[in-house]
């Protein structure tokens, strides 16, 4: 097998089981160890992984995230409930903003069932879905271009949104530990804070695997969310936490 054709096929795997061992690939695919740490080590510096002893994971870490096309591959029933629950608050004739992530992609397609609105977003995905979608004002947030997010970061989009207000923000996030939000791309939490900021209510979208995790920058305390939107209950000590400071927790159901 080819190295490159070795290397996506050491991604399909971990899209499938989120986790690998070096050993086993070595195995799989009748190289040396050393071999599968060059892959590894290559692949990590592209950001597609992050290496633990023994093997690889896409396991969100203090400063890592999979990449967005890894994400967009997992937890489709999960995204489709919390998209389901999230409609639910958007009203025709809103303006509202989209942020990065591939929960957010789902979700940004799914708008043109509550036309029409008017969407702000930095989410490449949503900007292809919406970008001919009948009786949407779309508004493409410029800035630099993030493969590994799949969206537009920066001063410029930063200052775009700055000058922007919307009705609805919906915001995810990649870890929550206690009554906080966390994410480990310092650009992606200024562009956040910035939907935070600019709307009259922001909503936060988290799996529930997501709470009890922290990351290397905190987002936000969740108490500046209108609602936080999950797909299953989270751990109990999370969710008394939650109820206790008497925040809306919306549990996406079938």
């Amino acid at each position: 097998m080819k190295r490159d054709d070795r290397r996506q096929a050491i991604m399909d795997l971990l899209a499938a089981s989120r986790a690998v061992e070096l050993d086993a690939l070595a195995d799989r695919f009748g190289v040396s160890r050393m071999t599968i740490h060059r892959d590894l080590d290559d692949l990590e510096q592209a950001g597609l992984l992050r290496k633990v002893r023994g093997g690889a994971t896409i396991e969100a870490g203090t400063q890592f995230e999979s990449d967005f096309r890894i994400r967009e591959l997992q937890d489709a029933d999960a995204k489709a409930r919390m998209a389901r629950a999230a409609l639910d608050l958007v009203e025709p004739g809103m303006t509202v903003m989209v942020n990065d992530g591939s929960m957010a992609a789902l979700l940004g397609a799914r708008l043109t069932d509550k036309a029409p609105l008017t969407v702000i977003t930095n989410n490449a995905a949503v900007i292809e879905a919406l970008k001919s979608a009948p009786r949407v004002t779309l508004i493409a947030l410029g800035g630099t271009f993030s493969a590994k997010f799949n969206g537009f970061f920066g001063v410029v989009t930063e200052d775009a949104l700055a000058r922007l207000r919307a009705d609805l923000a919906f915001v995810s996030t990649p870890a929550v530990a206690g009554l906080h939000a966390f994410h480990m791309d310092d650009a992606a939490v200024r562009a956040k804070r910035a939907m935070i900021a600019g709307a009259d209510r922001a909503v936060l979208m988290v799996n529930h695997n997501r709470f009890g995790r922290s990351a290397l920058h905190e987002l936000a305390a969740l108490s500046d969310f209108h609602a936080i939107i999950t797909d299953a209950a989270p751990p109990p000590a999370d969710r008394a936490a939650i109820e206790r400071a008497g925040l809306r927790l919306t549990i996406a159901k079938d």
